[in-house]
C-alpha cells in the first residue's frame, strides 16, 4: 500500500512538472518572444539548472541512504520505513528529502530555459509541495508513528537551512 501511494505521488509530481512545462513553452512564446529565443539566455539557465539538478541528485540521495540504512527493519517494500529516522540529516530536519525535492521544480524550469516557468509555475509547484508535506506526509507519519512522531516534530524543525544543514544535505555523501 505504502509503494503504490509513494509512486502515486512520484507520478502526481511528474505529471505537475511536465504540465507546467508545457503551459511555461507556450506562455513563453507567447509572452516573452525575444527572451525565449536568446541562446545566452539557454546557456546560462541549462548551467544554472543543472547545477540545482546535482543539489537535488545529492540531497535525495543522502537522505535516502539514511532512510534505507535506520529506517527499515524486516523484510519490506524498498520505498518503505517501519522506523523513525532521528540520526543524521534527521537529527537537524524532519524533511530532508522533501528539501531537496523542492528544488526540483527551479532546476527543471532552468533545463528548459523558461522564464515563466521560472518565475511563476516552479514557485507555484514548490508552494503545492509544501502543503502536501504539511497536509500528507506529517499525518501520515503521525499515524505511523504516533507520539514519538509528535515528540519528534516538537523538538526537530521540518527544514533546517542553517549552513552546516545545507551542507550535510547537499554536499558529499557520508558513506
Amino acid at each position: 500500500m505504502q509503494k503504490c501511494k509513494a509512486k502515486g505521488r512520484l507520478i502526481g509530481w511528474i505529471v505537475a512538472i511536465v504540465g507546467g512545462a508545457i503551459l511555461s513553452v507556450r506562455l513563453d512564446i507567447h509572452y516573452f518572444g525575444k527572451w525565449f529565443y536568446n541562446p545566452w539566455f539557454h546557456v546560462v539557465s541549462f548551467i544554472i539548472g543543472w547545477y540545482l539538478m546535482q543539489l537535488v541528485r545529492r540531497g535525495a540521495r543522502n537522505s535516502g541512504r539514511l532512510l534505507s540504512k535506520y529506517g527499515r527493519e524486516g523484510d519490506i517494500s524498498r520505498l518503505e520505513t517501519n522506523r523513525l529516522v532521528k540520526t543524521g540529516l534527521y537529527a537537524y530536519m524532519r524533511h530532508p528529502m522533501h528539501l531537496a525535492l523542492l528544488v526540483w521544480p527551479w532546476s527543471f524550469a532552468f533545463l528548459l530555459g523558461s522564464p515563466t516557468f521560472i518565475l511563476f509555475v516552479a514557485p507555484l509547484e514548490m508552494l503545492m509541495m509544501l502543503v502536501l508535506i504539511k497536509t500528507v506526509e506529517e499525518p501520515g507519519a503521525i499515524r505511523k508513528f504516533g507520539d514519538e512522531y509528535r515528540e519528534y516534530m516538537r523538538q526537530v524543525p521540518m527544514f533546517c537551512f542553517k549552513k552546516e544543514c545545507l551542507k550535510k544535505l547537499f554536499g558529499p555523501s557520508e558513506f
